[in-house]
Formats: C-alpha cells, sequence, structure tokens
C-alpha cells in the first residue's frame, strides 16, 4: 500500500525534517529566450560568477534547459559527480533545491547539475494540478542561502520556463542582432504580461541585454538597435556583449570567461553587466 502513495503526499505525512533555512533572501532572476542561439547560457553563467567572485555574493546557478549547457560551460569548475537533478525536484522526489546543489571552485558559486531527463519531467507534471508552482515552492529553502538565484531556461515558453518564471522576481531578455531574436523578445514579453495578469504574480524586467554585437558590420548591428531603441527603449540595458573567442575557448575550457581571460572584451562586457544589473536592483 505504500508504494501507491506519491511520492509529494508521501513528504506531507512524513516526519522527514524540513530543509534548514538562512539569513539571506535571494533575488531570482531567471535568463529567458524565445529563439536559442543568442547568449543564454553564456549570460546567466557569466553574469552568477560575476556575481559570485567579483562581488563577492553567494549565487546559485540553476540549469532548467534539458540540453544541459550550464554543465558543459563549467565542466573545468564543478566536482566529478552530482547527485539529485532538477527532475527530482519538479517530481517531489527532493523538497528543496538546496538539496541538489553542489559547489564549485569558483568562490561563492553552487550549480545545479545538468539533467537529460528534463523534457521528459515536462511531460509527467503537465497535468498536474499547480504545475506551473513547482519551482517556486521548492526554491524558498534555498532562496534564505543565497544573495541570488540565476535560472538559465531552455529557450522555449513550455512548462519548464513558467515554472521559472513563477518563481523569480526578474527576467533578464538576451537578444543578439537578428530579426528572429527581435520577434522572440516580443513573445517574452507577451508571456511576462500574462503570466502576472492571469497568474497574479509580480515579475519584473530587468532588461533587453544586446549580445553578439558584431564591431565589423555596424549596418546591422545599428539597424537592430534601431528597431529596439524604439520598441523598447526604456528596458535596453546599457551593457552590450560582443562577438569575441575568448567566450567561446572558456566555454570549451569549462571556465568563466573571468578566469580564462579577465581582460577579454567579453569579460569586460559581463563585468558592466554584473555592475548594471546590481545599479538597477
Amino acid at each position: 500500500m505504500v508504494q501507491l502513495i506519491p511520492d509529494g503526499i508521501r513528504r506531507m505525512v512524513s516526519r522527514e525534517p524540513s530543509p534548514q533555512l538562512g539569513h539571506r533572501n535571494a533575488i531570482v532572476i531567471s535568463v529567458c529566450a524565445q529563439k536559442g542561439g543568442v547568449g543564454k547560457t553564456t549570460t546567466a553563467v557569466n553574469m552568477a560568477c560575476a556575481l559570485a567572485n567579483e562581488h563577492k555574493m553567494r549565487v546559485l546557478l540553476v540549469d532548467m534547459d534539458s540540453q544541459g549547457h550550464v554543465a558543459s560551460s563549467l565542466h573545468g569548475v564543478l566536482p566529478p559527480s552530482l547527485a539529485g537533478s532538477m527532475s527530482d525536484i519538479l517530481l517531489a522526489k527532493k523538497r528543496d533545491i538546496s538539496e541538489i546543489a553542489r559547489a564549485t571552485s569558483v568562490n561563492g558559486l553552487d550549480v545545479t547539475p545538468s539533467d537529460k531527463r528534463l523534457n521528459e519531467t515536462e511531460s509527467v507534471i503537465g497535468a498536474r494540478i499547480g504545475k506551473e508552482f513547482l519551482l517556486r515552492q521548492a526554491v524558498r529553502a534555498a532562496r534564505t542561502h543565497y544573495d541570488f538565484i540565476v535560472i538559465d531556461c531552455p529557450p522555449n515558453l513550455g512548462n519548464l520556463t513558467l515554472n521559472a518564471l513563477l518563481a523569480s522576481h526578474y527576467a533578464l531578455i538576451p537578444s543578439d542582432m537578428s530579426v528572429l531574436s527581435l520577434e522572440g523578445v516580443h513573445d517574452i514579453l507577451e508571456a511576462i504580461e500574462t503570466i502576472n495578469e492571469r497568474l497574479g504574480h509580480d515579475l519584473r524586467l530587468l532588461g533587453l541585454l544586446r549580445t553578439k554585437v558584431d564591431g565589423r558590420n555596424r549596418s546591422l548591428n545599428d539597424s537592430i538597435c534601431e528597431v529596439l531603441e524604439r520598441d523598447y527603449s526604456e528596458l535596453l540595458l546599457d551593457s552590450q556583449i560582443p562577438i569575441n573567442t575568448a567566450l567561446s575557448k572558456a566555454q570549451f575550457a569549462g571556465r568563466p570567461v573571468f578566469e580564462y581571460a579577465p581582460r577579454s572584451s567579453g569579460a569586460k562586457a559581463y563585468r558592466a553587466l554584473a555592475d548594471e544589473v546590481l545599479t538597477r536592483l
């Protein structure tokens, strides 16, 4: 008979202790984009690393993307094995996200492991009551242990992204210099408005971040920036992320760009982004 009781209900009736609480109150930021390849994970990883290492914050970087690019980007600073998964959290096999967080060699930075099963898990939770709020519940205790929680969302507006947005205080939207990316920005903004109106959330936009800015193609940059400034001028961040080979090489090495090439234009740009984020907050 015990085997017939779902994990979530078993936890409700069990005497398992609640996760220990800390004294912090983390700000949760989702990095989200409707289109892949715009520098979403690169932004989530390096912004989190800058807040942790450069600004001495306690930061948890959460990988909600089944592609697992966070772990790939930081494999050089991760411990050999990571127990638990986001699927365990969403399926109520573990109570709080802090149970699967693991420390990296970057001072102040913890990460959740990659989880290739997330697409399957997304289908499973699709029929559950309150499926949109699973992650919000799972970060309650974790928020008391960190100054920031940065979530790398999947490149779509499915249940996993919806969970991330409803667990967040702010959304950061990266957009590269392409027309398709501009269309994706509009979709994300509409989703945020719908979430706030229909689900009673108070998700604020931290800003639109221009990424993969190619200094050699000023005519295209100027055209895209003109549209962004016309439609979203008050939402645009001052920071811009250039095309920089150091960012790609740092990912290949599995290290933050601040360790791999601290003087590169990519490192300088993400330092400026972290500074601007803290200023805006």
